[in-house]
């Protein structure tokens, strides 16, 4: 069992948690995965580590409340324990001789963007911040993110925060400006991916996503997590997540994903009828 030792609502559907999981803690690195079980009747779910520290031993995952699974995890507290808590899981980023880099966070991607961010400031690199949102109540992590980067520009939608547009018109607002970036990290939904990695592509500018699809065993045997890049499949569990955006095949990655939306609505409405009935004492 697994304790939560720190819950923090990030706004109406994000929510953060820290875990004491010291063996995971230990071995942690940016761009690893975990995967949860929060009771014994659970589904196995995937969560990018947002952040760890070994000398506490606790790990951070930051999830949006979409499905059963993330509803339920929810309702923990502070003390609550999780069943299965396995990690870390998948490969870690590297990053190699970088030395001016662009972080890019979309929405909830900004979580699983802010430790990259965070061990390329860590490594010495210059570090710009782009992160995007629908309006400024949906902001997450601002705060976290300034302290790991040289400059951090949110951006939203609607401009609600005073800075309207969307991360690929600041991401080449910069690079016009002179920004001479050796590489580009890219971490939120594929299709704010697919367009930085389009706007990359054109200026020569080395580009890695992360993939994040629906994974069962994060073992590679399942086969959910597939992926087509390069023209060849792979496993994002075990060969990613991180990728050469240039040649991730979004357009097949976005089909893919949309075929479990009906999956999370139905287990969205299941765990409602679950605790109204708990509610009405049923």
């Amino acid at each position: 069992m697994y304790k939560i030792l720190r819950k923090e609502i990030l706004n109406d559907t994000v929510t953060l948690i820290e875990v004491y999981a010291p063996k995971i803690a230990k071995k942690a690195e940016p761009g690893q995965f975990i995967i949860l079980r929060v009771n014994d009747q659970g589904e196995r779910v995937p969560f990018t580590i947002a952040d760890f520290d070994r000398e506490k031993g606790t790990v951070t995952i930051i999830f949006q409340i979409v499905g059963g699974t993330t509803m339920l995890l929810n309702t923990l507290n502070e003390g609550d324990e999780i069943l299965d808590f396995v990690g870390p899981l998948g490969v870690a980023s590297h990053f190699d001789d970088v030395k001016n880099v662009a972080v890019i966070g979309g929405g909830l991607g900004t979580a699983i963007a802010y430790p990259q961010a965070k061990k390329l400031n860590k490594l010495g690199a210059k570090v710009d911040m782009i992160t995007g949102f629908r309006n400024k109540d949906l902001v997450i992590i601002e705060d976290m993110c300034k302290n790991v980067c040289d400059n951090l520009y949110v951006m939203t939608d609607d401009g609600s925060n005073g800075n309207k547009g969307f991360v690929t018109q600041k991401l080449e607002e910069l690079i016009n400006s002179g920004k001479n970036y050796d590489l580009v990290i890219a971490i939120g939904p594929l299709v704010m991916m697919k367009a930085v990695s389009e706007l990359t592509k054109k200026y020569g500018i080395k580009t890695i996503v992360s993939m994040n699809p629906v994974m069962i065993d994060g073992t590679g045997m399942c086969g959910g997590c597939r992926i087509t890049v390069g023209g060849e499949t792979k496993f994002a569990c075990v060969d990613g997540p991180d990728f050469d955006g240039h040649l991730v095949d979004f357009d097949s990655a976005i089909l893919r994903s949309k075929m479990f939306k009906d999956a999370e609505n139905q287990g969205r409405e299941k765990h409602s009828c679950r605790m109204e009935g708990f509610e009405n004492g049923r």
